[in-house]
């Protein structure tokens, strides 16, 4: 049984790695009107996104995320070297990773599957639709899914 279940007053923990501030809007938007508690915590590149996951520089005393929503184009270093290095380490690998991009090439969603990420949904343009896409990602992860602790 996951911790959400156990403590269900706990928020879900999310870090958002997306680079275009309207997709994030829509993500925080979403996940407020959820029926979870969710702590949201946003980062706009792939290496802030691993020194946040590996609480360096200036996330020291962040907390470890329950899920990740990763875009893949991202500044810096892109959402699958991102997903590359974070299943590569032992500390970090459980944390379920749903790769969350524009991006509906084939070779996109085997790459995102083969460097085992929990899922691959492609953003909907439509805003009303993206927003029902992260609130059923949210409560699945919140209240149907088993996270590890």
């Amino acid at each position: 049984m996951s911790r959400h279940s156990l403590q269900p007053d706990q928020p879900l923990s999310v870090l958002l790695v997306e680079d275009d501030p309207g997709d994030v809007m829509i993500a925080q938007e979403a996940l407020a009107a959820g029926r979870l508690s969710t702590d949201l915590h946003v980062v706009t590149d792939g290496v802030e996104a691993l020194s946040y996951l590996r609480r360096t520089d200036d996330y020291a005393g962040a907390d470890r995320p329950d899920l990740i929503l990763l875009d893949l184009n991202l500044p810096k270093k892109s959402g699958h070297e991102v997903l590359a290095e974070v299943k590569a380490d032992p500390e970090l690998r459980r944390i379920p990773v749903v790769v969350l991009t524009t991006s509906q090439a084939q070779e996109d969603v085997a790459r995102s599957y083969d460097l085992h990420a929990s899922v691959h949904v492609s953003k909907p343009v439509d805003f009303d639709q993206f927003t029902e896409v992260v609130r059923q990602i949210d409560d699945f992860f919140g209240n149907v899914a088993q996270l590890p602790d």
